[in-house]
């Protein structure tokens, strides 16, 4: 006597696996509640910083375009999910505003006009303002810098 299932037991296992991973919307339903971590936000958000810093090194005006444009939905992402966090006093949407909307939007007037000079001078600034971000809410062990090194060597920039 065989120990393995007949044909048509198999075809009703496959049919019911193929089901299941087709139905529209699981992931969805599966995600729906997720909202990643003010710290999670935070690295994606250090992940652009550096990207942007080799697409203006790298004078790839569409790319530093693209990081600063995600910069942006990062930081609203911050606001967004995390409108408070432990100790921080002020609301984080605020401090946001406060600290970075002029550094990022003189970025990227930069980046439009294709100004080399205008954006190692805008970047710096927009490291500074991180900086004094994180000093005045507590987080000021977390210093940011330009990039020693290239870190993405599987991306041409």
């Amino acid at each position: 006597m065989r120990a393995t299932p007949t044909k048509p037991i198999m075809a009703l296992m496959l049919a019911s696996l193929l089901g299941a991973c087709a139905h529209p919307g699981h992931h969805e339903r599966e995600t729906a509640g997720f909202v990643p971590g003010l710290g999670e936000i935070m690295a994606q958000t250090a992940t652009r910083h550096a990207k942007l810093w080799f697409a203006g090194q790298a004078q790839n005006w569409a790319l530093a375009a693209y990081e600063v444009d995600e910069l942006h939905e990062g930081i609203e992402d911050a606001g967004k999910y995390h409108p408070t966090h432990k100790d921080i006093r002020q609301p984080i949407p605020d401090l946001l505003a406060q600290y970075l909307d002029q550094p990022l939007a003189a970025l990227d007037q930069a980046v439009k006009a294709k100004n080399q000079q205008a954006f190692i001078a805008n970047y710096d600034k927009l490291t500074a303002a991180c900086n004094a971000c994180h000093q005045a809410t507590e987080f000021g062990f977390n210093v940011v810098a330009r990039p020693s090194f290239n870190p993405f060597a599987n991306q041409a920039f």
